[in-house]
């Protein structure tokens, strides 16, 4: 989330509580979790039961309320994969909704509440379906390269976490320690033609193949290439270890970070004619 003036009001954080099981068989566990439970910690409490599903969402900066908000997601796996139901109150009215994975329409960073319901609905509970025999999501390059370095050949739902964390660690900024708020922009979705057009002239650029003649294009890649990596604007960057993050150095304002987002979606347009999305919600 992006302020970029002040807010002329009051403001709730949420602070809901608990992690419940409220249902299990020999497979499955549902798990229901309070929207102001640490994303983080969820995550590490369900790896010490053995309940596999999230593992890879390791070390995502945020709380669990936000989770399907975003339809959270990193190497490989998305919150849509694991999600069940959420409870959410009206702001409108005060009246409490239930909505299951259709009604959340979900879609890549994207739901029900960030567009038909933006700022009507508080998101209170979240329950999860997860698993206690886990298949592993190794299908990321970057895990199987970590596993290798920790020497792990028959790895666990803890070594995933583990080696996501290191992931992450070693290349995006502690939101304690540099402001940020994670992957700025989206991955641009692009038509095989086009990214057919591009190869010519950037070989080494980075894309993913995708259903219907699609290819996912690294946003990361493009804004390293457009020359941002590392560049400041005043108090307002770009992540040196990775351009998909932009930082506050210590005093920018949100219309500075804004500004720069700008700069950057131009500047990567001009260069390749794809178009950036911003994946943080801007107020």
């Amino acid at each position: 989330m992006l302020l970029t003036a002040d807010f002329k009001g009051t403001v709730l954080k949420n602070e809901i509580k608990g992690i419940e099981c409220i249902h299990e068989n020999e497979e499955l566990i549902y798990v229901k979790v309070g929207g102001g439970e640490v994303w983080h910690e969820f995550v590490m409490y369900c790896v010490d039961r053995g309940w596999g599903g999230i593992e890879n969402l390791a070390l995502i900066p945020g709380s669990v309320g936000a989770a399907p908000m975003q339809n959270i997601g990193a190497y490989g796996v998305e919150i849509q994969q694991v999600f069940h139901e959420a409870e959410a109150i009206s702001l409108p009215d005060g009246s409490l909704h239930h909505f299951n994975k259709e009604q959340c329409k979900f879609g890549y960073r994207e739901s029900i509440f960030k567009r038909q319901l933006k700022g009507n609905m508080v998101i209170t509970h979240v329950t999860f379906v997860l698993t206690k025999n886990p298949t592993l999501n190794t299908g990321y390059g970057a895990i199987k390269d970590e596993l290798g370095k920790m020497g792990i050949e028959q790895p666990n739902i803890r070594d995933i976490a583990e080696a996501v964390i290191r992931i992450r660690k070693s290349k995006l900024p502690d939101p304690k320690v540099l402001g940020n708020a994670g992957s700025f922009f989206k991955n641009p979705e692009i038509d095989l033609k086009d990214f057919e057009l591009l190869q010519t002239n950037y070989p080494d650029i980075v894309g993913y193949p995708l259903p219907d003649f699609k290819v996912k294009l690294a946003a990361g890649w493009l804004i390293e290439k457009a020359g941002w990596k590392g560049v400041r604007y005043g108090e307002a960057g770009c992540h040196e270890k990775q351009a998909l993050v932009l930082v506050n150095h210590g005093h920018a304002t949100g219309s500075e970070i804004f500004q720069l987002s700008e700069k950057i979606i131009s500047s990567v347009h001009e260069k390749f004619g794809v178009i950036l999305h911003r994946e943080v919600n801007i107020y």
